[in-house]
């Protein structure tokens, strides 16, 4: 892509509400343009989804940063999910349950030296490339044993599906965190969770190595035809603003109107380096041609790209 940025943006807001949504936490996307747009928005699901994908960014910057994923990292990300400095389990009593019968279906390991233990075997499992094992296969083991060391209060499973992706840049099967598995895990929870059950008292690795390769594949074909219908928006788009506002067109412009599915006057005046009233008329004209339409959110004029938005949320469903 011209701009991946555009791509990772696109891309890790469906993951970070598909995530959010195997947890239960359901929220729209047009709740999620409003959380984006403005700090204070009062949706509990909406924030929450934002901060997941807060956190998701930070991993990636870290394990870019420090070409390693230790425990540390984890922590930290945990804790821009949860918004909460809770880190390890300390207390006893953690225990999983069936959500309709009640039932324990599994209890984790307990008391914090014992999770730190275990983490560090894991820390060790996911850096060191001492065996010839395919880094997929490693990729199924590390989310099977990162669920169940379960080592946090809350947060474990989207802490898990974080580490998924940081693994794959860790390991150069991705150069961007584009690819994850909610959407292929919504789809088949019960299986997601059978197959878990599965390994821990049958030893079933097999069925559950072929579900998480199956849903790579599925999530790769996904993500390869959204990379094609974001692109050709942002062609079409790039064109049409060319051809009806010369005077205005420019590539940089094209890069902010789609780095997110909105934008704001001060993300043009200092992208561009303009002054406020010169940005304002660029998004004056814009929304007037009918490349944009503008929304007041809290205090704020904010424009939405529709074409990115409904690509987005198509690709969503």
């Amino acid at each position: 892509m011209p701009n991946k940025n555009i791509l990772i943006n696109a891309v890790t807001i469906n993951e970070a509400k598909d995530s959010s949504e195997i947890e239960n936490i359901i929220t729209t996307y047009d709740e999620l343009f409003k959380a984006m747009a403005q700090s204070g928005y009062e949706s509990p699901a909406a924030k929450e989804v934002v901060n997941y994908r807060t956190a998701l960014w930070h991993g990636y910057e870290l394990l870019k940063e420090n070409q390693i994923l230790t425990t540390n990292m984890v922590v930290e990300i945990q804790g821009y999910i949860e918004k909460n400095r809770a880190g390890i389990r300390k207390l006893p009593g953690t225990v999983l349950k069936n959500e309709t019968t009640g039932e324990i279906v599994y209890t984790p390991p307990s008391g914090e030296q014992e999770i730190l233990y275990l983490m560090s075997n894991l820390e060790r499992y996911i850096n060191e490339d001492y065996d010839n094992v395919d880094r997929l296969l490693k990729l199924a083991v590390i989310h099977y044993q990162f669920e169940c060391i379960h080592p946090f209060y809350d947060g474990n499973g989207r802490t898990g599906r974080i580490i998924n992706v940081l693994y794959l840049v860790l390991k150069d099967l991705l150069d961007s965190p584009i690819l994850y598995l909610s959407k292929y895990i919504i789809r088949n929870k019960s299986a997601y969770y059978r197959l878990l059950q599965g390994v821990s008292t049958n030893r079933n690795w097999e069925e559950w190595v072929l579900y998480i390769l199956d849903g790579i594949e599925q999530t790769s074909e996904e993500t390869l035809l959204l990379i094609k219908k974001i692109n050709s928006v942002v062609d079409k788009t790039s064109e049409e603003i060319k051809a009806v506002l010369p005077k205005i067109y420019s590539r940089e412009l094209i890069d902010l109107l789609f780095y997110e599915f909105y934008t704001k006057i001060n993300y043009i005046e200092k992208g561009l380096n303009v002054s406020r009233k010169t940005a304002s008329g660029y998004l004056a004209s814009l929304e007037e041609v009918g490349f944009l339409t503008s929304q007041i959110v809290g205090k704020q004029k904010v424009y939405l790209n529709k074409a990115l938005f409904d690509v987005v949320q198509e690709a969503g469903r």
